[in-house]
């Protein structure tokens, strides 16, 4: 015989959507893509593009337009320090924040030390040797990442700090000792790009040949 409606209706109200005993499953917090982590990430770079034509402006050696030049770099590099310290504190971190960020970092370093040169206002030998690391880094990170993920030193980031400075330092129309001390900040961040790039070619040897497929580093 088959069921009535009225029967089939209070079967469906009176079940339970979940057993006696049994947990609902905890669903992971889905991250929106624009957060403020990746806002700053982007505008940092948007600012890039802004830098390099406040740079060049009437040939690359007006004072007012060298001081845009240095606060478009500033504000772009205030930026690179808030957002992954908001992503971590606050659960941000997407897919896209961690493919961006690098990009607008090297995006950045990389415009104002060619910038720099193509100006006559820095070695090219400095400028191959920054961007050379960085291109090389990024090779070693996509050669070892199914063995293991190389985490963030602080090497790296002092590294990025003094880099910053100096570009800052350089881009500003300053002229005896103050011109003096920017170059020595970029030798010092010459120095702590050399050595932080071989500290990473030793970290990706030994992931190579001690991690295996799957496996990760801790920070």
């Amino acid at each position: 015989m088959s069921a009535q409606p009225e029967e089939i209706e209070r079967r469906w109200t009176g079940a339970s959507p979940i057993r006696s005993g049994m947990a609902a499953p905890h669903a992971e917090p889905v991250v929106p893509l624009m957060n403020i982590a990746n806002i700053l990430t982007m505008l940092r770079i948007a600012l890039v593009p802004l830098f390099v034509v406040a740079l060049f402006v009437d040939g690359g050696h007006d004072p007012a337009w060298r001081i845009i030049a240095a606060a478009l770099f500033g504000i772009a590099a205030i930026t690179d320090r808030f957002d992954g310290q908001l992503a971590r504190k606050y659960g941000l971190v997407t897919d896209f924040g961690k493919l961006a960020d690098p990009i607008a970092d090297k995006a950045l370093i990389g415009s104002a030390v060619i910038g720099l040169s193509v100006l006559g206002d820095l070695a090219w030998w400095i400028t191959l040797v920054i961007c050379g690391r960085e291109i090389g880094v990024t090779l070693l990170r996509l050669a070892v990442v199914r063995r293991g993920v190389i985490p963030a030193g602080r090497g790296g980031k002092l590294k990025t700090l003094v880099q910053s400075l100096a570009i800052a330092v350089l881009l500003l129309p300053l002229g005896g000792w103050l011109a003096s001390a920017g170059m020595w900040l970029m030798y010092v961040a010459v120095a702590l790009t050399v050595l932080t790039g071989l500290d990473y070619v030793g970290q990706a040897m030994r992931v190579w040949f001690a991690g295996g497929p799957g496996r990760t580093r801790g920070a």
